[in-house]
């Protein structure tokens, strides 16, 4: 037979599609007998193992069939004559270039959330004021590369295969002995469990604990990742007004008495910057018991408080196992190093382990290793001082230039503790905020809106200003052209 190659791929696909045409157009008949490999090898000027491989592929395609000691035949029945069935109309989930054949509710619900990415800001923006990210200047890189280089020349079975899903007990111990020291937090190695950051912290938190519809009671305004993650679950969101002394639950809607949990940042509310005082602790967790459910505490950056000591965990107050921790690394060191913990009453333990393993099976043993000799040979503490000492500095760079830009135009609401203040413009409403931020962006200033942390609408414009990662003449040069910017 004529063999016409079309220059596309490999000769033995070549010779496939030129056979495959031939029998779907007829030239060779069903049941016909095609010619020996070796004959139609010479005929074609081809090698016997390219028309192996060819009539190999026809005949998993059931285009032809082979009868031992006969030789190989075209098949009576083809492939293409299947009844085919009718396509069925796109999902409306898919896109017009590539419609999806169908998705789960989660996923529905989980391709709207308006949790940001974290990217980087465009070229253009030379002073970012971005929330969460820590300074590079003050890490001991050269203490960590040290260590990351001890664990990574042994290279043994203990790095390279996989661990235990709860993460490892050298790291979950070094926890254990730093929360017990700074946090006042009761706790033991089998209740840590090691996570890839705090958002999977919540995610786990989610899995576990809520079921579509179920009642979360969470902060007005909130941290917009654990929201989003509530959302993703199908939770019913129950938000609860924050005040100067952070969430009050005595004012807390009628549907707070059927959540499942509440999540709280007590040691410093996200966004506002509160701080909750004992007796609203002991609210929140007499709470707790009345409604059978479990208070989150995500203790995001309780390490940097600039006037006095970081304050008591309520996971230290709870007596009734209903306090699930949340700690990361992300504020501490740096967010790509993708650490973070959860402390969890013992009940929970193993729902939590199990849909840990289900989830990703463990979070990264070299950087387990790396951090645990972090923590325990005291390099973490050493920093956490070094860095409190230089974010106050910047804390006072950022409120001086605030008071000589903008002076009584505006108020500085959570500038005790953290990595970040919010920004209230006395005299422009919360409609103005995206304008001025458009305004900032154009003169190369990174400045980021309040509303989106709000479920509903605050009553005037507000910026969440972070300024950790900026030196304190970056600070005062970034606040100079905002207020240009703003004035123009």
């Amino acid at each position: 037979m004529f063999i016409r190659s079309d220059q596309a791929g490999p000769i033995y696909q070549q010779l496939y599609r030129r056979m495959r045409e031939a029998i779907l157009k007829g030239e060779l008949a069903r049941g016909t007998r095609l010619p020996a490999t070796r004959a139609l090898a010479v005929e074609a000027g081809v090698s016997r193992n390219t028309v192996l491989l060819a009539y190999d592929q026809l005949r998993a395609e059931g285009y032809v069939e082979g009868h031992v000691g006969d030789g190989t035949f075209v098949a009576r029945e083809l492939p293409d004559d299947v009844p085919r069935p009718a396509p069925r109309p796109a999902d409306p989930a898919g896109t017009a270039d590539a419609p999806a054949l169908g998705i789960s509710a989660y996923a529905r619900r989980a391709t709207i959330v308006e949790a940001p990415t974290m990217v980087p800001a465009p070229r253009s923006i030379r002073f970012d004021f971005r929330y969460g990210l820590p300074g590079i200047a003050e890490f001991p890189r050269d203490t960590w590369r040290r260590l990351l280089s001890r664990h990574a020349r042994r290279f043994s079975a203990d790095i390279t295969g996989y661990a235990e899903p709860a993460g490892l007990p050298a790291l979950r111990q070094a926890i254990v002995d730093y929360l017990r020291r700074a946090r006042a937090v009761d706790c033991d190695v089998d209740r840590v469990v090691i996570v890839n950051g705090s958002q999977q912290a919540l995610d786990l938190v989610a899995r576990t604990l809520v079921d579509p519809g179920d009642a979360v009671v969470i902060e007005e305004p909130h941290y917009l990742g654990a929201r989003e993650v509530f959302r993703a679950a199908g939770a019913r969101l129950v938000p609860c007004p924050v005040d100067a002394e952070g969430l009050d639950i005595e004012r807390a809607p009628k549907a707070a008495a059927e959540a499942r949990l509440a999540y709280v940042t007590p040691s410093h509310q996200f966004p506002t910057g509160a701080v909750m005082p004992l007796a609203r602790r002991l609210a929140l967790l007499a709470w707790a018991r009345n409604a059978r459910a479990y208070v989150v505490e995500d203790d995001y950056d309780s390490e940097y408080r600039y006037g006095g000591r970081p304050v008591e965990a309520v996971q230290a107050l709870d007596t009734a196992g209903q306090v699930i921790y949340v700690g990361t690394m992300s504020k501490t060191l740096f967010p790509s190093l993708r650490i973070g913990f959860l402390v969890v009453p013992p009940a929970l333990v193993q729902p939590f382990r199990a849909i840990k393993n289900l989830s990703d099976r463990h979070t990264s043993t070299l950087q387990q290793l790396v951090l645990a000799d972090f923590i325990a040979e005291g390099h973490f503490e050493r920093h956490i001082r070094r860095v409190r000492t230089q974010n106050a500095r910047r804390r006072e760079a950022l409120l001086k230039a605030l008071d000589e830009v903008f002076g009584d135009r505006v108020s500085v609401q959570g500038s005790n503790a953290g990595l970040h203040l919010i920004l209230w413009f006395r005299d422009r409403p919360a409609a103005d905020a995206p304008a001025i931020v458009a305004a900032a962006a154009a003169a190369g200033v990174g400045v980021y809106p309040l509303g989106p942390y709000y479920l509903g609408t605050p009553q005037n414009a507000g910026l969440l200003l972070g300024y950790a990662s900026l030196s304190e003449h970056e600070i005062e040069a970034g606040i100079r052209l905002l207020g240009r910017s703003l004035a123009s």
